[in-house]
């Protein structure tokens, strides 16, 4: 898990926040920051003085609060981005007898809703007001279609190959009902209200044109908890991100990204979203020493520099032998078995939540990591990895597959189009 996942805070690679306009030209950061000020006013000097009374010039929300994400694009948002939060992902499967005509005007729904959103105005109808006060604070929502989908809505033609069902995996305890579904919907802020406020219009819009199959809630350290930017921890303690893909690489978006010549022709932009709950065996896991811990994954926990010795970007020295000739770096380390250089180069961005769903009754949390990885194609991506761990990776004792599922996830809308309106209305 640690060696391929994003950078936890916003990096220079981040979109830059964006202000937000509402209706009348005035921006809703100004709006609130307005609010707040008066709020102070009012405190002291009553009601319709201190109202009055209120500065010209309003204060910002803060940068957290301040970030956007744009909803229109090549790509769509909540890939590139860095780690968010608060996170939610959900899956749909269309109701009975709906089909082509109905996903067409759901995705058209959902993406009004999420544009909407994503700048920081309220839903299209029926807001609930859970996230007034806050600005986008980076939301970001994402859409992708199942296997299913395509049978259900008649457009098997349009079924890309890279869709095809993930091999079984010997480590998997895969539970089904929480695995696939015909549509999926990635959504994460860095305010745990907007978040929820999301989740729930999405929730709302589907009405009566597909009902929910499973959804799962994620956590990241928010930004600004450190003293500086710096890669993840997952909940094992581990750093978790060193190796992962950068935008600025020249063969990113080859990697990430379908490209425009290739097929089918509607997922020109688009990319493959592997979504896996991986259970961490945590009480197994922290009882092991903090030696043995940085020999499962074959860097120092402290700060993520390869045993091979250096600091967290230091190439890793495979073949280095300590006093006794054995590797350094183990031989079925975490890090060294997901090194692109021994999986073909196989490459994907990764981009998790943690979760915590409470305690079993035996006093065991239920907790791990949200995985997400995107690739132009998982058969080169996240399969060939797997299939390399799923033989001999030390962390594999310590982890639990518990979901999985794959997505075609369409480019970017333009303006005026609606989120795979290429496939349905093409």
């Amino acid at each position: 898990m640690p060696d391929q996942s994003i950078l936890q805070a916003r990096t220079p690679d981040a979109p830059v926040a964006q202000p937000v306009s509402g209706p009348s030209g005035i921006s809703r950061r100004a709006l609130l920051g307005t609010a707040g000020a008066t709020g102070l006013v009012l405190g002291a000097a009553g009601g319709a003085v201190g109202y009055a009374a209120a500065p010209a010039e309003a204060t910002p929300l803060t940068s957290v609060g301040a970030g956007r994400a744009m909803f229109h694009g090549k790509h769509q948002p909540g890939i590139t981005e860095g780690l968010q939060a608060s996170g939610h992902l959900i899956a749909f499967d269309l109701a009975a007898g709906a089909g082509r005509k109905e996903a067409a005007a759901l995705l058209r729904r959902w993406s009004t809703t999420a544009e909407r959103l994503m700048a920081g105005e309220s839903a299209p109808h029926d807001d609930t007001g859970v996230a007034r006060d806050a600005g986008p604070s980076s939301l970001t929502v994402t859409f992708g279609f199942g296997h299913s989908f395509f049978g259900r809505t008649g457009l098997e033609k349009q079924r890309p190959g890279a869709l095809d069902p993930l091999p079984d995996f010997s480590s998997d305890q895969l539970d089904k009902a929480r695995s696939d579904g015909d549509l999926w919907v990635q959504i994460g802020a860095d305010d745990a209200l907007v978040a929820f406020h999301a989740l729930r219009a999405i929730q709302k819009d589907a009405g009566s044109a597909a009902r929910v199959r499973w959804q799962m809630n994620g956590f990241n350290r928010s930004p600004g908890a450190t003293a500086r930017p710096m890669t993840a921890r997952n909940l094992m303690g581990q750093l978790d991100g060193t190796r992962n893909p950068k935008p600025a690489e020249s063969d990113f978006d080859r990697r990430i990204f379908v490209p425009a010549s290739g097929e089918p022709t509607w997922m020109a932009g688009g990319s493959y979203a592997v979504v896996r709950r991986i259970r961490m065996l945590l009480d197994d896991w922290e009882k092991l020493s903090l030696s043995a811990q940085e020999q499962v994954i074959g860097r120092r926990k402290a700060n993520g520099a390869p045993l091979s010795g250096g600091d967290e970007t230091t190439p890793m020295d495979l073949e280095k032998t300590d006093a006794k000739g054995g590797y350094v770096v183990p031989a079925n380390a975490h890090a060294r078995i997901t090194r692109p250089d021994r999986n073909g180069g196989a490459a994907m961005l990764r981009r998790p939540f943690s979760y915590h769903d409470g305690i079993d009754a035996d006093g065991t949390p239920d907790a791990g990591l949200l995985f997400i990885c995107w690739q132009a194609d998982p058969l080169r991506g996240f399969v060939p990895v797997q299939r390399k761990l799923d033989r001999g990776d030390a962390l594999s004792k310590y982890i639990r597959h518990e979901t999985s599922g794959l997505f075609a996830v369409p480019g970017g809308a333009a303006k005026g189009e609606y989120v795979g309106q290429r496939l349905l209305e093409g």
